[in-house]
């Protein structure tokens, strides 16, 4: 459904907004908490910084924080930062004689896209900290102590 770097970016991203306290977290720790490997954090944090979804504090205390507040970062903020879901907006198999027309496979799977877009827009970083809280929900890596 998404990819892997997505998955990571949401991983960091949530973890970020676990942080009551607004610290900064290093890429190590993100990397350790959140089980993404060290190297591609990096670019990944890098991504998310260019994307002004986080701001990196260099010196003593330094590391990765939100930008922003949680409730005002979307599912979908991070994941275009990161690794933008295609759309489709004409045929993906080249066949001429559609030209920007979708078959009904591909019209099918584009409004699914669509659907998948809002469902991501509509929930925020501060949605999944607060819904972790829940008795149901083991938040294990993300289980801040």
């Amino acid at each position: 459904m998404i990819s892997q770097t997505a998955e990571y970016a949401l991983r960091a991203m949530v973890y970020l907004a676990m942080k009551a306290d607004g610290s900064a977290a290093t890429g190590t720790e993100i990397a350790e908490v959140t089980l993404v490997p060290p190297g591609y954090l990096s670019k990944i944090m890098n991504q998310l910084a260019k994307a002004k979804l986080v701001r990196s504090q260099r010196g003593v205390g330094g590391g990765f924080v939100l930008s922003r507040e949680p409730a005002s970062i979307s599912i979908l903020d991070v994941v275009n930062a990161v690794d933008p879901i295609e759309k489709l907006t004409s045929c993906p198999l080249g066949i001429k004689s559609h030209g920007v027309n979708l078959c009904p496979l591909h019209k099918r799977l584009s409004e699914a896209t669509g659907h998948l877009e809002a469902a991501f827009a509509a929930s925020t970083l501060s949605e999944l900290v607060e819904e972790s809280k829940s008795p149901l929900c083991k938040s294990v890596p993300l289980d801040i102590k």
